[in-house]
Order: C-alpha cells, then sequence, then structure tokens
C-alpha cells in the first residue's frame, strides 16, 4: 500500500477556513464524517483531544499530524489540509502551522497500514517536500509530489539497506549511537523523531541505530551487541519502553519531540556522556532513579490515580450492589439474595473491604513497582482496622511506596551476587517490617484522630454549610471535568461514604459531573443557530453521557470554548450539588447517574437538583455563546 492510498483527494481542504487549532481539527473531522470515512465523530474528536492533551502534535516548522487509533473509524485515511495564513497550532517550536495531516487509523490497523502511515511521518522530515507541499494549489499535484518523494525515499531505503551490515563491519571505531523513540500512539512522532536523528547522525558522520516503540510493534530492535558497543543511549519517549538492559550506560531520556527537534543537541550529549549512568534492578519493571523527570505534584497525581483507578472497580461493583442490597432490606430483609448481596458486597468479605488496601498498595506500586505492592497493601488494611480509614489508606500507600524505594537505594550496594534475594526476600521482608512499624506506631494513630474528627464534623454539618460544601464540590466537578480537581471532589465523596455509609456527599458529586454534558447537550437543542451540524449531533451523545455520569462528555466544547462553558458548567454543577445538601438527599452508590437514582432517599428531589442545575447551566452557555457565521 502507498501512502497515496490513504490521501483521499475528496476529503483533502486546500484552503483551511479556520483561525484555531479547535476550528481546523473540526473543520478535518467535518471532511471525514461527510465522505464516510469515520462513524463516530464525536468518538474521533475525544480520541484526537486527548492525544494532544499529552503533547501537542504540532511538530514544528509548519508541520501539525493530530492523530487517532480507534473504532470510530471506517477507513484509514489521512486529511491533507493546507492554511496559506497559518494558524496558532500551539505546536513545539510556537510557530504557525501550515500544514496539516489528521492520520484516522482504525481500531485494528493492520500492519500495512500502519507502515503506510509511519513513512508519510518519515518524508515530512524533508523540507524541500514540505516546501513543495505548502505551494500546491490542487488535490493532484499533492498526490503528484507524494508519489514523486515516496519513489526517491524507497530508493534511498534500498540503498541504505545494501550499505548498512558492511558499514557496521568496517567501522566499530567510529563514534556510535543507539537511540529508542516511542510516543503514547506509535503513529506518528515516533517515526519522525527516528528520521530526525538519523538524518542529523549522518550529517555530523557519527553511526547510529534507532529503535522505534510504535504501533506496529518494534522495529529494528536493539541487540546486547548494539548497546554494548554504543557511547550512550538515548531514549526519546513519550511512554514506558524497556530499560532494563540499558543498565550501566549513560542514558539520556527526554520527550519524544526533543527526537525530532533537537537531534544534533542529543546525539551530541549522547557521545559525550553527559547523562547518568543508568542503574536498573533486574527483577523490577523500572529503576527508580532515573525515571521521568516530571514535577513533584504531577508524580504525586500521577501515583494517586494509580491508586483511585485500580479501586475505582470496586467502589462502582461493590457500591452499586451494595446500593441494591439496601433497597431489598426494606422489603425482604431475611431473603437470601438480600444475604447474598449484603455478603459479595461490604461486610467483611465483600467489595468494600478491598478499597483502602487496593488504593494503599497500586499507590505504593505506582511509587516502587511490584515491590511495593505488598506493604502498601497491608499498610491499607492496618488503616482499614485501626480506624484509620481512606486518609489512612491515602499515606499507607505513600509511605509503603518511598520505604520500597530506600531499600532499592540501601541494597544497592550489595553484591550482584545476592540481585535474586532482593524480590524474594529483602524488598517484602523489610519493606513490611518498616512500613508496618511506622503505620503501627505512628501512622495509624495520627489518622485515626484526624479520620474521626472529620467524620464528627461531617456528621454534625448543619443544612447550611452542608449546603456550602455540597456547592464546592459540584463546583469541581465541572472546572476540569476529569482532571485533578473533579477526582479530588469524587475521591472525597467516595472517602466520606467508605468512613460512614453516607451518600449525601456522594449526591453531590454525581450531580455536579452530570450537569455539564447535560448543559451543553440541551443548549445545543434550542440554541441550534449557535451550532454546527457536527456539534448539535455530538450534543445528542451528551445527553446519554449525562445521564450515565460520564463528565468527559463535555470535554471537546470546553476545549473548544473554555471559558463559556467552564464558567456556565461550574454554575449549575454547584447550585446542583448544593441543592443535593438543602434537601438531604441521600444516593449510596458511587456511580451510575439517572440509572442509580431510583435508590436514594428521595430520588425525585435528586433528578430535580440535576435538572435545575442543567437548565441554569445550559441556559448560560446558549445565550452566552455568540450565533456562528452563515447558521443554517
Amino acid at each position: 500500500m502507498k501512502i497515496t492510498d490513504l490521501l483521499s483527494k475528496d476529503v483533502m481542504i486546500m484552503s483551511l477556513k479556520a483561525t484555531t487549532k479547535e476550528g481546523a481539527i473540526d473543520e478535518m473531522i467535518a471532511s471525514l464524517e461527510e465522505h464516510g470515512k469515520i462513524n463516530d465523530p464525536v468518538l474521533f474528536k475525544e480520541q484526537i483531544m486527548k492525544r494532544e492533551a499529552q503533547s501537542s502534535t504540532g511538530i514544528g516548522d509548519g508541520i501539525a499530524m493530530p492523530h487517532a487509533k480507534t473504532k470510530a473509524v471506517n477507513t484509514p485515511t489521512v486529511v491533507f489540509a493546507k492554511s496559506d495564513a497559518g494558524l496558532d497550532y500551539e505546536s513545539l517550536d510556537g510557530a504557525p502551522a501550515h500544514l496539516f495531516f489528521m492520520i484516522a487509523a482504525t481500531d485494528g490497523a493492520n500492519e500495512t497500514h500502519l507502515e503506510t502511515l509511519a513513512a508519510l511521518s518519515r518524508l515530512l522530515v524533508h523540507p524541500d517536500f514540505v516546501n513543495s507541499l505548502k505551494n500546491a494549489q490542487t488535490p493532484d499535484e499533492v498526490i503528484q509530489l507524494f508519489d514523486a518523494e515516496q519513489a526517491k525515499s524507497e530508493q534511498a531505503e534500498q540503498a541504505e539497506a545494501e550499505s548498512e551490515k558492511p558499514a557496521e563491519a568496517k567501522a566499530t571505531d567510529e563514534p556510535f549511537v543507539v537511540a529508542v523513540t516511542a510516543c503514547p500512539t506509535g503513529i506518528a512522532h515516533t517515526y519522525m523523531a527516528e528520521d530526525a536523528l538519523k538524518a542529523k547522525a549522518k550529517e555530523m558522520g557519527v553511526q547510529i541505530k534507532v529503535e522505534t516503540n510504535g504501533s506496529e510493534g518494534i522495529k529494528h530492535r536493539l541487540t546486547n551487541e548494539d548497546i554494548e558497543r554504543a557511547s550512550g543511549v538515548i531514549v526519546a519517549a513519550d511512554k514506558k519502553v524497556e530499560m532494563a538492559r540499558f543498565d550501566g550506560k549513560h542514558v539520556l531520556e527526554t520527550p519524544v519531540s526533543d527526537g525530532i527537534r533537537k537531534p544534533e543537541e542529543l546525539i551530541n550529549r549522547a557521545l559525550q556522556q553527559e547523562a547518568p549512568v543508568y542503574h536498573a534492578d533486574p527483577n523490577a519493571e523500572q529503576s527508580d532513579e532515573e525515571s521521568e523527570k516530571i514535577s513533584v505534584g504531577s508524580k504525586i497525581y500521577k501515583d494517586l490515580m494509580n491508586g483511585i483507578s485500580h479501586m475505582l472497580p470496586f467502589v462502582v461493583g461493590g457500591g452499586i450492589l451494595m446500593a441494591v442490597s439496601f433497597l431489598l432490606e426494606q422489603f425482604y430483609p431475611k431473603s437470601p439474595v438480600f444475604n447474598m448481596l449484603s455478603t459479595i458486597s461490604g461486610g467483611e468479605t465483600g467489595a468494600f473491604l478491598f478499597l483502602i488496601p487496593i488504593l494503599a498498595g497500586f499507590i505504593a506500586s505506582s511509587i516502587a513497582d511490584r515491590p511495593g505492592l505488598m506493604p502498601g497493601m497491608v499498610g491499607g488494611l492496618m488503616a482499614l482496622n485501626s480506624g484509620a480509614g481512606f486518609l489512612g489508606g491515602l499515606a499507607a500507600g505513600f509511605l509503603a511506596g518511598y520505604v520500597v524505594v530506600g531499600l532499592k537505594r540501601l541494597f544497592r550496594f550489595l553484591p550482584r551476587s545476592l540481585d535474586g534475594l532482593k524480590p524474594i526476600l529483602l524488598y517484602p521482608v523489610f519493606g513490611l517490617l518498616i512500613s508496618g512499624a511506622l503505620m503501627y506506631f505512628i501512622v495509624n494513630p495520627i489518622f485515626k484522630v484526624i479520620n474521626t474528627f472529620l467524620t464528627t464534623q461531617l456528621e454534625g454539618l448543619g443544612t447550611a454549610n452542608a449546603a456550602i460544601l455540597g456547592l464546592v464540590l459540584g463546583g469541581m466537578m465541572a472546572i476540569d471535568m476529569g482532571g485533578p480537581f473533579n477526582k479530588a471532589a469524587y475521591t472525597f465523596a467516595i472517602g466520606v461514604f467508605t468512613s460512614t455509609g453516607d451518600g449525601a456527599f456522594m449526591a453531590a458529586v454525581m450531580a455536579g459531573g452530570m450537569v455539564p454534558p447535560l448543559a451543553i447537550a440541551l443548549a445545543t437543542t434550542f440554541f441550534k443557530n449557535k451550532f454546527t451540524e457536527q456539534e448539535r449531533q455530538s450534543g445528542i451523545t451528551n445527553y446519554v453521557l449525562g445521564l450515565a455520569f460520564i463528565t468527559e462528555g463535555a470535554i471537546p466544547f470546553a476545549a473548544a470554548d473554555p471559558l463559556r462553558v467552564i464558567t456556565s458548567s461550574v454554575i449549575g454543577s454547584a447550585i446542583a450539588g448544593a441543592l443535593t445538601q438543602i434537601w438531604a438527599v441521600n444516593v449510596p452508590a458511587p456511580h451510575g447517574g439517572v440509572f442509580v437514582s431510583f435508590l436514594a432517599n428521595k430520588p425525585l428531589m435528586f433528578l430535580a437538583a440535576i435538572l435545575i442545575g442543567m437548565i441554569i447551566s445550559g441556559l448560560i452557555y446558549g445565550l452566552w455563546k455568540k450565533p456562528r457565521e452563515n447558521a443554517s
């Protein structure tokens, strides 16, 4: 398959009307939908924006390559689009983007398609070819340029392949580095970084071998001989790659975008061995010392989310079944079904028993890999049994994780012959002993007092104070719609629920989380002239997402118009959260949205709070939004 098989002339846009990043994405998605290349524009855009949130696909030099691999794609397609004036795409070099290649890959994309997409990425590192595309006036001219450039590239690859083995054999004393490139989706940046590094190395007279960790799998895998011979190692990756093999080598870890933008700098640093020596624990999944450089806040959030994501299935499954058991208890308190549901959902044997241990264990494993899992889980169980509660479990996870990190550094000085003892003896025994002792003598007593104090204060809240707290929690659910504020509010509500069994704050966060997508759906229904056809279709989808308590359905709208969408959503969500507390609504289920509303003590009041918040937010957004030009 050739690149031009994916470059459909019908979907090309030779003159983009959009002047913003979001507008350009919408315009290209509309072209895909119009020509039947995708079946779900909402899902496709969500995946595109999710990739953009990881790092901009505006790779610099006037090029942007938004891409997604999803079941929303019917036919693998590349949308070529051009903006003569250029637009701000938040590109890595800060310059306007003129050429756009939106890559739509099917969820089960076969290797041929992925290799073709990789070849597209490689062609775009050639400045002359890029300039020719900028000057192209018709789709036919674009196709001709790609055909000619691909033919030239294939000839060059053939020549390189023929000369590669002899060159390696005679140049063992010449400068040599190895590299690994990888991006989250493995479609574009992975291969562009590969080609940029190879082209610059050739220009510098340096030998290089680049392993790509893309969607088509690992290509050009580095051998032990390659790694041993190399002066240094470059890992230009935005996702986890196999690192233990680089033990003892100077390893330069950097984002994949640096492989595209700064290949000469990376190669020089690798040759001069400026990077620290990588020390890998052969029995761990990754080294604790040379992990990716991120801020302390981001690291804490990442570790916390690892715990919460593993805990959520227990919360949702156990919580909903527990709520159903509460409902049955009112009518059939002694029935076998009630006893069964109570046993598997809560009590001393059910799903809720595992919430805090799972949370703590996977926080610890995020920090210290598998050796942190066991002491973290035991610490979480100790917190649960001692009355330290959810907060004690959080502390147990971070404590156990960093205790094991400390042990790894301490035991690093032991002879290598004892490496096999670390994961099966030293880490389990000393990790459990130290973290368990700290939990028993220090952490649990402190957090038991804190937990008791907070529980007492929450139970003693008057209506006014409860309404204020409900207002804050509901508003937080809409600030970032699935981000840190949203997760903090949800985690707080779960903590109160597990400690007291009271679902009042679950009602507040659930109502607050349902309002944004429902409000957007309402606005697109009653203010049709202010939205495109695609946005109106997305609005219909948001009815379903909102009813199911999936706040993320509002993200594409918030990304396109953050001020209006987020402001209106926070107002409506805050009001909905406050109303649940004023009306003393209690929802004994941590998820499910309207589908678990019948489990609430006051289901009609719960639905009324959501409806009021939805109408207020929808009206604010709809009235505030400017009418679009040429509205139909």
